[in-house]
């Protein structure tokens, strides 16, 4: 008789500390939940912290949590974000059990500023790593041998994973249960939990909305309908029109509540678009420059060369 072996359990571990993000932890295990139950006993999940018990997270919830001592060999670690990963970094004890965990986990990975724990365990030196888009600049000026990519999802280097902000952790559970299962498994996960299986665009379609004055009360609704209609003549008569503002009024008004002029703004979003879609397709780039308001590929050309360095050809090689 040949004996027959069930396959074990991954185990996934999910760091906590206090004043983690709640939404960081729920999402991830909601996922492994859900492709446990179409793939049973693929994954058990465990919730750790350095001392054990109650861990409370920014929104005054609390979770259960073993204590690191006492969990048993992971096949995945996942260090969650929050406010209180500022304290975290600083915690000795927290970066020594993690860089213990680092050599004996398959996958170490962390979600939104769960990145700057790993960062000040040294686990991102040299690596390609990501966190929210909003501190995303502050992890490259406080770690500079980090690699930041602030415009991805998630990044895998080799062993690290990391995930942008909050429902990212989401995507992050998703694109790991696809590694481990498969995509069919991964996108019925995503479907159950009504989310996108591979969301479009990167975390610039939130940050530089953000950075153009985003949640101003007056231009808000302006400038995601501009993202929405890239493709289109912006002069400032037909924004002002939509704004029903006359045109020298609305051009002062955007300039001083948003900062830019409203030809800066339309520049700024139309390279944003463009660049997502160099960096994340196959699409010809004369498709990519009319589709995003260009029209002429050289003038994309040009704007890419005088925001990024570089012109889309050479972007999208290095995304190869």
């Amino acid at each position: 008789m040949i004996p027959h072996f069930l396959p074990m359990a991954r185990a996934v571990g999910i760091f906590l500390y206090d004043g983690f993000q709640l939404l960081d932890a729920a999402g991830p295990i909601s996922a492994f939940e859900i492709a446990g139950r179409m793939a049973p006993d693929a994954y058990s999940l465990t919730i750790v912290s350095i001392m054990g018990g109650k861990v409370r997270s920014s929104s005054g919830v609390t979770l259960d949590s073993i204590a690191a001592e006492n969990v048993s060999a992971l096949d995945t670690m996942v260090v969650v974000g929050g406010e209180g990963s500022r304290t975290a970094m600083q915690c000795s004890d927290s970066l020594d059990y993690l860089r213990r965990e680092a050599e004996q986990v398959r996958r170490m990975c962390s979600v939104c500023s769960g990145a700057f724990v790993l960062a000040a365990a040294g686990m991102l030196d040299g690596r390609r790593a990501t966190t929210h888009w909003r501190r995303a600049e502050q992890l490259r000026r406080h770690f500079p041998a980090v690699l930041v990519e602030p415009d991805h999802i998630h990044v895998r280097d080799g062993a690290i994973w990391t995930s942008a902000g909050i429902t990212a952790g989401i995507d992050l559970a998703l694109a790991l249960i696809a590694d481990d299962l498969g995509e069919a498994v991964a996108r019925a996960v995503a479907q159950e939990m009504v989310v996108y299986y591979r969301r479009p665009g990167g975390q610039s379609q939130f940050s530089a909305l953000a950075e153009l004055g985003g949640d101003a009360t007056t231009f808000s609704s302006l400038l995601d309908w501009m993202r929405a209609h890239l493709a289109e003549r912006l002069t400032v008569q037909v924004l002002a029109d939509h704004m029903a503002m006359s045109p020298r009024n609305f051009a002062r008004a955007f300039m001083r509540e948003v900062g830019v002029s409203p030809a800066k703004a339309v520049e700024r979003l139309r390279l944003e678009a463009a660049r997502e879609r160099v960096e994340h397709s196959r699409e010809p780039i004369e498709r990519i420059a009319a589709a995003t308001g260009f029209h002429d590929p050289e003038r994309m050309r040009r704007a890419f060369v005088r925001h990024f360095g570089q012109p889309p050809q050479a972007m999208r090689r290095l995304r190869a």
